[in-house]
């Protein structure tokens, strides 16, 4: 077949600017071929390169006691005691899922699940974390129907329990929706694999499923901004088989357990190209590829194709070659494709075989540790003028929290997360909708807590504070279930970094991020950044995800609780009425005003560490986020089947979102005991009211719980059901 010409439009259209052809040029000194000009473009776009974030991705805190294994292999790896290891990561799905809902968010649930089991784990808990356009917007029914069915078609398949996640809805994502998908699995200390590849003359292997012309370009569409040419990006979308990469998991744990396994990595963006270029690179190999040994679904592929294609449910691996007989029976036996398609060599090439043609043959290390690198020029968000609490208008507190229960950001998730298997595997013990996810380490006597959280308003108004708030609220979710957080990983959602404004978003962030990682000490072990989140022009709301991760070591400890009839309701932390950038402000006066609340990372500190100590004294708990205390007391009640009383009805105390704080339930003699260890902790414990009853109380306001509920309830099934 003849290769077309290289033009600027075919160079453009490959997401390569002028300048990084010209590298190509001198790293080369000749003309690229069409297919070296595909693998240039695959590892070169940001999805794959990093080009615009490496710089700041390294001010990052990544290392601890507990880190195993921190950024830059498939998945993180921390150590939780007795020789095992949580492995985890979250990545982006979103371009993907707006063009095909819900192909786009299964395949994201699929590549999260082979990151996790690529290292040797097997996967035990997942979550996702969910931003989609106003609910009035033509596309965003579609969308969360395709979504929320994808995640729920390849996740329930597979067999892993849906433990927790967000679902947002703002303007800002109507034409860029985001789809972050997180995995988590166990796998033994000693035991994890990783991607580099080793000793020269070692065979290559293809293992999974067969190789067809879905997804190709994929990672360099995930890398441009949307326009009117959407519906021309279709075919970039990869199809999924959850089935069959669940007999890819069991074959690859079965294999890793027979000693055969140098390295492994799974094909994700970019496929085949980026998998052995990574393996190569990192052991400081070469390596050459036969494509006529590759499994092929479809007939008369070219190199281009094949090189670029996305296919799910696959892995290359460099195998030890005494092992292949056994490796191979493996893989029949579970009637997955295992072919040997390559070898490392020792030179720094990547040399690609075709129909017994050289169709690449490039500088392996210049794909990978030599991409471009870009250090943007960048202009800091200005601070936002403070909000005047005078321009809030007085509403009854009851219809305000009316207006919360009854808006799809606030009301009950249950449409959701009720089309999500939860309970697979029977170690879940606490399920979404309660705060953080909880999964049994079976066998272990042990217990690991999953959330994912991001307030994007936050982080428009304040990247800094923002980018701090995620991280607190993650450590506060955690350690309101009794956990100890151990690290976190992030899904670093923005615009087009070439654009100042945005760049700065991003720097903001992950300083926030990484002050607010390095002083709860939550790492962060493992992530995904996904830029370049526009249509039109217009950016979505920076929205850098924190999946995070803790421990409960002995199940005495959890906290998991509800509130009873005569439980004093205390409130631990600080209260100022901080009503800027509030979900009350947004929710019932449509403003987006005022700085996001500051973050103080010592008082964050103190106050989980009083909760851990003193967890024998709390019945319940949850931590005070978007709504206040309102929303968070009448959660707390109507998860409980209680009524609450609070002593408050004005607004800042009732809606203020001042952070920091914790709900806590308790009976009378044990509230006694918590005020006495606040006094001695020096922090602040104040009792706030108590639940009775079977009414919504602030002041002498009041509403039947059962009517609030019903509201709380069905709000998201009737707008999208």
């Amino acid at each position: 077949m003849q290769e077309p010409a290289i033009t600027p439009d075919l160079i453009a259209a490959h997401g390569l600017k002028p300048e990084e052809y010209d590298r190509i040029l001198d790293i080369l000194g000749r003309v690229p071929s069409f297919t070296e000009l595909g693998i240039f473009s695959a590892m070169w776009n940001e999805h794959c390169s990093y080009k615009s974030s490496k710089k700041w991705l390294r001010t990052l805190p990544t290392s601890g006691p507990q880190v195993i294994c921190g950024p830059g292999e498939n998945a993180g790896v921390v150590d939780i005691g007795d020789g095992q290891a949580v492995v985890f990561k979250m990545e982006s799905h979103n371009h993907p899922s707006y063009i095909e809902p819900y192909q786009g968010a299964a395949t994201g649930v699929g590549g999260i699940l082979r990151d996790v089991f690529t290292m040797g784990a097997r996967p035990i808990a997942a979550m996702n974390s969910l931003s989609f356009g106003a609910p009035d917007h033509p596309r965003t029914r579609q969308l969360v129907h395709g979504v929320v069915a994808g995640v729920g078609g390849y996740g329930n398949c597979f067999g892993v329990p849906t433990v927790g996640g967000e679902v947002r809805f703002d303007p800002a994502y109507n034409g860029n929706c985001l789809v972050n998908a997180f995995a988590a699995g166990l796998a033994d200390a000693d035991a994890i694999f990783y991607s580099a590849a080793s000793g020269v003359g070692m065979p290559v292997v293809y293992l999974g499923a067969r190789t067809g012309r879905d997804g190709v370009g994929g990672a360099t569409m995930a890398s441009a901004e949307f326009d009117d040419s959407i519906e021309e990006k279709r075919p970039t979308v990869q199809v999924g088989d959850p089935f069959t990469e669940k007999r890819l998991m069991e074959a690859c744990l079965e294999l890793m357990a027979t000693g055969a396994v140098i390295s492994i990595q799974d094909m994700g963006a970019a496929g085949l190209t980026c998998s052995a270029v990574e393996m190569g690179d990192k052991g400081g190999l070469g390596i050459r590829l036969d494509l006529d040994r590759v499994p092929q679904r479809e007939t008369g592929m070219s190199a281009y194709e094949m090189m670029l294609s996305e296919s799910q449910e696959r892995m290359l691996m460099v195998l030890r070659p005494e092992k292949e007989p056994q490796a191979r029976a493996v893989f029949e036996k579970w009637d997955l494709d295992f072919a040997i398609v390559g070898e490392t060599i020792p030179e720094d090439r990547f040399l690609i075989l075709h129909g017994n043609t050289v169709k690449a043959d490039l500088p392996l290390s210049t794909l990978a540790s030599s991409a471009p690198e870009y250090d943007r020029p960048f202009v800091e968000t200005k601070a936002p003028a403070p909000l005047d609490p005078e321009s809030v208008p007085g509403i009854d507190p009851i219809d305000g929290l009316r207006a919360l229960l009854g808006s799809v950001n606030y009301c009950s998730r249950q449409w959701v997360y009720e089309q999500y298997d939860t309970m697979v595997m029977a170690d879940t013990v606490r399920t979404p909708g309660l705060g953080a996810g909880v999964i049994r380490v079976h066998g272990a006597g042990k217990m690991l807590a999953f959330t994912s959280d991001v307030t994007p308003r936050y982080v428009a108004a304040n990247p800094e504070e923002g980018g701090k708030q995620a991280v607190a609220e993650a450590y506060r979710n955690l350690t309101a279930v009794g956990a100890v957080p151990l690290a976190t990983t992030d899904n670093l959602n923005f615009g087009n970094p070439e654009k100042p404004e945005i760049m700065g978003q991003f720097v903001g962030a992950l300083r926030g991020i990484g002050a607010a990682c390095a002083a709860l000490d939550m790492p962060i072990v493992s992530g995904n950044v996904s830029l370049y989140n526009e249509t039109d022009g217009a950016a979505i709301l920076p929205t850098p995800t924190i999946g995070a991760v803790g421990i409960i070591r002995d199940p005495e400890t959890a906290i998991l609780g509800h509130a009873r009839e005569g439980h004093v309701a205390l409130l631990l932390g600080e209260t100022r009425g901080h009503l800027g950038q509030s979900a009350l402000l947004a929710e019932v006066f449509n403003r987006a005003e005022g700085d996001a609340p500051p973050v103080d990372l010592e008082a964050e500190r103190r106050h989980g560490e009083f909760i851990r100590a003193n967890h024998a004294l709390i019945k319940a708990c949850t931590d005070l986020s978007d709504g206040g205390l309102a929303l968070a007391a009448f959660e707390m009640a109507e998860a409980a089947g209680v009524g609450v009383h609070l002593d408050a009805d004005d607004m800042a105390t009732l809606f203020g979102e001042d952070q920091g704080r914790y709900l806590i339930a308790c009976n009378f003699d044990q509230a006694e005991a918590l005020m006495t260890a606040a006094g001695r902790s020096g922090v602040t414990l104040a009792s706030v009211g108590r639940f009775t009853g079977d009414a919504v109380c602030f002041g002498r306001i009041s509403a039947p719980l059962a009517e609030l509920s019903a509201l709380y309830r069905g709000a998201f099934a009737s707008t999208f059901a």
